[in-house]
């Protein structure tokens, strides 16, 4: 009981130094699972574990092979749930360079990888080419802590977070594919049968996942399932779906759910949101208690196994020779340049599946006696270690040092995606302006999207929306929602992670009937709120621009801007095309001269309808 209760608590310990000191999970959890097992092996006074996962007759948690049941299920949950995140629409939406990168990339680190492995360490080819492929994966659990405080051009991160994305589950069903061939090819002898054997596994995980993944679609859309109930019936579903596979075809269960989550995830589910937000709650329990299990089942003998110039030579070659090759053949021919490419060959850490899969993997081939199959787990966990710290000390280094890191982040981020915050964002993307727009009402932001804009469903109370790698550049916050709590929240919550270049929310009705109190952060105007902003754009729903012909001519337009409540004042936009977002202190822009121009929202200004005339 003890055992198991340290488990978690220290799973979830290791989970917030994680969040704390934004590192990639697997970290801690791993470091955590070592000490508390093999290592503890040295100070205990009986030589024993503090946890020892795997019975040994008078004490541990798992009985015989329990354990790998338990991780098997445990996985399967993990790769369901990463199956769910893989959408063919994004797959098309990346463009070639990712394309190639989880194909052609991949296929470069499985061939170099595993024959490396193969000549270094003497392994057997199915051993090495299975150890090739589980280093395939990336995964964005560890990409995201160490990226999203290094400010990226847009393409580039979004090179960096779409490949942890996509290639977590190709990796893993490429991982799952080897094995099941090794454990055939093991009864059959690579022989004919032993290739229909695996034929049939590939069949048999394909149409199981295929068709529960419709049958549970179709239920959830015609209300068969409770809305209370639907986590757990799904839950209990990719069990069975994972068990029932399971015993028609032996090693087809994870195949299975993979193929069931992708299906899942390219349907128009209803709840999908809900269905991943639980079976993110439940991965993060899971992958907690796993990698410390995983991290402790293991034995200083294993350990050993490391302790050679090979292990350094066999890192080394997978980043400084596998990685980058992999990325420069992948990137031949785009728009990258050479800094760019080579920043992407030097990050690329391994991440959760490649570790969890290892241990499982690893461990069932050592029960069956396969030679070379002790190395498999260790070396894995070395590549994955040594891949999170390398790239969690290095990464900001190396973006200074190549050049790719953005010393001044321009990049707006708009709280709120009603009609106003529409316009602006347009008229700023008009402008090659980086702007994203965050809303929780999905009509909201499907408007955004149809207009071409960057948006997404975010909920600003949740921690999620500062992992997200794509608002590195973003160095201005503007909240614009009609909830001027939220617009407060957003602006004292965000105001160093995105607001560093200036942050600003729309006034609140009693600070528009009180201009001594006009806050610092005030938006446009002192006169305008949320209301006065949308009978504006009801009205005239164009942004338009006028020419200044100095500061006093720019002072006297903003005071006819507040006697009219349906024109209200954005931005000034330099000689040299920057804008600059004007606050509710309108009259404080010095550097105002002759051919700048004042952008507003609304009808037209007697004087543009005049100057409008004369030129036409």
């Amino acid at each position: 009981m003890v055992e198991l209760a340290g488990i978690i608590v220290l799973g979830i310990i290791a989970q917030w130094v994680a969040w704390r000191f934004k590192l990639p999970a697997i970290l801690p959890l791993i470091l955590i699972g070592l000490l508390v097992g093999p290592i503890s092996t040295l100070f205990t006074e009986d030589g024993t574990k503090l946890i020892r996962p795997i019975w040994n007759k008078t004490e541990g948690l798992f009985l015989g092979e329990s354990l790998y049941h338990f991780v098997s299920l445990a996985i399967g949950v993990i790769l369901f749930e990463g199956g769910l995140t893989l959408k063919r629409s994004e797959i098309t939406r990346v463009g070639p360079v990712i394309t190639k990168l989880i194909t052609l990339g991949s296929a470069v680190t499985f061939f170099l990888a595993g024959t490396a492995a193969h000549f270094i360490f003497d392994l057997p080819w199915q051993i090495s080419f299975l150890f090739s492929a589980l280093i395939i994966v990336t995964g964005p659990t560890v990409i995201t802590p160490i990226l999203r405080n290094i400010p990226l051009k847009k393409d580039l991160s979004a090179v960096l977070k779409w490949e942890g994305i996509l290639i977590d589950p190709i990796g893993a069903l490429v991982a799952v594919l080897v094995f099941e061939f090794i454990s055939i090819g093991e009864g059959q002898g690579y022989t004919q049968t032993g290739l229909l054997e695996f034929v049939k596994v590939l069949l048999l995980g394909f149409t199981f996942g295929f068709s529960f993944a419709h049958a549970l679609t179709l239920a959830i859309k015609k209300n068969y399932v409770p809305h209370y109930l639907l986590n757990v019936v799904s839950l209990s579903v990719v069990l069975s779906v994972f068990v029932i596979s399971e015993l028609f075809a032996h090693e087809s269960g994870l195949l299975a759910v993979v193929v069931m989550g992708m299906v899942m995830g390219n349907t128009q589910l209803p709840n999908i949101k809900e269905l991943l937000y639980f079976k993110e709650s439940l991965s993060i329990l899971l992958i907690s208690m796993l990698f410390i299990l995983l991290s402790a089942s293991m034995n200083l003998p294993e350990l050993e196994l490391l302790y050679s110039p090979n292990t350094l030579i066999l890192f080394a070659i997978v980043v400084f020779v596998v990685r980058p090759l992999g990325v420069f053949i992948s990137t031949m021919g785009s728009n990258l340049n050479f800094r760019e490419k080579l920043f992407i060959s030097w990050v690329g850490p391994r991440g959760i599946v490649a570790a969890g899969i290892a241990s499982l993997f690893g461990s069932k081939l050592i029960l069956r006696g396969e030679p070379g199959a002790e190395y498999i787990t260790p070396l894995v966990f070395m590549i994955v270690l040594g891949t999170v710290l390398l790239n969690a000390s290095t990464a900001r280094f190396m973006a200074k040092l190549l050049g790719v890191f953005l010393e001044k982040s321009e990049g707006i981020l708009i709280i709120g995606a009603s009609k106003v915050p529409r316009l602006i964002a347009s008229y700023l993307k008009k402008n090659n302006r980086h702007v994203v727009l965050i809303d929780n009402n999905q009509n909201n932001i499907e408007k955004a999207k149809n207009l071409g804009l960057e948006a997404f469903v975010a909920n600003i109370y949740s921690d999620a929306l500062t992992d997200n790698i794509e608002l590195n550049d973003v160095g201005y916050l503007m909240a614009l929602t009609g909830n001027s709590d939220i617009n407060e929240y957003a602006i004292e919550t965000f105001k160093k992670e995105f607001g560093e270049q200036g942050s600003f929310r729309l006034v609140n009705s009693d600070e528009m009937n009180d201009p001594e109190n006009n806050p610092m952060e005030g938006l446009f105007s002192h006169t305008d709120d949320f209301i006065t902003l949308t009978e504006a754009a009801r009205s005239n729903p164009v942004i338009h621009e006028i020419e200044l012909k100095g500061k006093e001519h720019y002072e006297g337009l903003i005071e006819i801007t507040k006697a009219d409540k349906d024109i209200v004042p954005i931005f000034i936009k330099t000689l040299d095309g920057d804008l600059k977002i004007i606050s509710s202190f309108s009259k404080n822009f010095e550097d105002i001269k002759e051919g700048c121009k004042l952008v507003y929202l609304g009808k037209l200004l007697e004087a543009d309808k005049q100057d409008k005339k004369q030129k036409t």
